[in-house]
């Protein structure tokens, strides 16, 4: 079993993996933008070349993935002070701003690479794997007429295609096989030594604005910016995956309330309407019409446009916390959806499978590690977790 396990090779973890969506290197942010909202995907992949207008049928050897975008990518770049005054002129930049300044973190490979060598990839800093994949579409004249009109099209390179290959694809691999790791998986996280106690945080009274060096390391490091209070309780999170299911009006979120505040906003499927007038007057104060005028933000009750002349009494934009100043355990993958500034904890002595399978089910690369207190132990991330199985599968050789 575990030299089938070491057979497998990277073609065989992408079986039923959709084809990538792209983007040309020569796009707008705005472009990245739409791109975004017409797809269900987190992140597009950016392409040197453009897609929109080269021949299917045409080898291009110099066609390469050049990096990828995700929404959050697009608010940070708004949250620039030289963006908040104009962020419709922001759009028009060219999407290469917004590619990351880290090399590395995409990186191509053959179809035929070994499961050990994607794993090495991955431990080096590479967040996804560009995979070739066969085309279904070379005889589809219709399709291929389609894909020339759209903006973001599948990737097709001398009748290949490409998909992504990421964290947690290697890690729901490896979890199928769990049981060749024994006794490994049934471990403590703590006895394995794999809690890292530095992690990202910021202060729960804290400017949000403050934590954009933090949440751009986060975004990097596939982790996660922790909410903390003076007592280093862990109130919440703010991560790239809950930012990613907002739209750039968060922006002017980040640029104006709190950390504590922001975990309000970005919660519970919609801000509240007190919250997003509060963010109106601090735009005003600061005498950012422009983004007034740009942004529309649809709150939990009804949808509010910043350029409202509304003179009633601001209400305190304090939240009140419904969990008493404590940490309140998310225990669903729906419930994840929902309250997206909850944070997925686990103990210093839960099992490594478990934490495994509790970050796969919550679709996040990392679990923060808490004491009964709630204070923050630290964080343990899928990198760490796979250093374990790298070394198991090294002695199996």
């Amino acid at each position: 079993m575990a030299a089938r396990l070491l057979a497998f090779e990277v073609a065989d973890l992408c079986l039923g993996k959709p084809p990538l969506r792209s983007l040309s290197v020569s796009a707008t942010v705005g472009d990245a933008l739409a791109a975004l909202k017409a797809t269900e995907d987190n992140s597009v992949s950016v392409w040197n070349c453009d897609h929109s207008k080269r021949d299917l049928n045409a080898g291009d050897e110099n066609c390469v993935c050049v990096g990828k975008i995700c929404m959050v990518d697009i608010i940070f770049y708004l949250c620039k002070e030289e963006n908040l005054s104009s962020p419709t002129l922001a759009l028009k930049s060219p999407v290469s701003v917004l590619l990351s300044k880290f090399k590395g973190l995409v990186r191509h490979v053959e179809a035929s690479s070994s499961l050990l060598e994607a794993i090495d990839l991955i431990l080096q800093g590479a967040q996804n794997l560009v995979v070739p994949i066969k085309s279904n579409n070379s005889g589809n004249s219709k399709r291929k007429q389609l894909l020339k009109s759209s903006s973001m099209s599948p990737t097709v390179h001398n009748g290949l295609e490409f998909c992504w290959l990421t964290q947690e694809d290697i890690m729901r691999f490896l979890l199928n096989s769990i049981s060749l790791f024994s006794p490994i998986p049934t471990l403590s996280i703590e006895a394995l030594g794999i809690i890292s106690p530095e992690f990202l945080a910021v202060g729960y009274h804290s400017l949000a604005s403050s934590a954009i060096g933090a949440l751009s390391q986060s975004l990097v490091d596939q982790t996660s910016v922790a909410v903390i209070n003076d007592d280093g309780t862990l109130i919440g999170e703010i991560s790239p995956f809950a930012l990613a299911c907002c739209d750039e009006t968060v922006a002017a979120a980040i640029t104006t309330l709190s950390a504590g505040d922001l975990l309000a906003y970005i919660d519970c499927g919609g801000p509240p309407e007190e919250i997003v007038r509060v963010v109106e007057a601090r735009l005003k104060e600061r005498n950012l019409e422009n983004m007034l005028e740009d942004f529309v933000i649809k709150s939990s009750s009804s949808t509010t446009l910043f350029s409202s002349s509304s003179d009633e009494e601001l209400p305190s934009p304090t939240r009140t916390l419904s969990r008493s100043g404590r940490y309140g355990r998310s225990t669903s993958y729906s419930a994840r959806m929902v309250r997206r500034a909850e944070a997925i904890v686990c103990h210093p002595g839960s099992s490594l499978v478990a934490v495994m399978i509790q970050a796969i089910a919550h679709r996040v690369n990392y679990i923060w590690v808490i004491e009964d207190d709630c204070s923050v132990v630290g964080i343990v991330t899928f990198a760490t977790m796979l250093e374990v199985f790298r070394e198991k599968l090294e002695s199996m050789i």
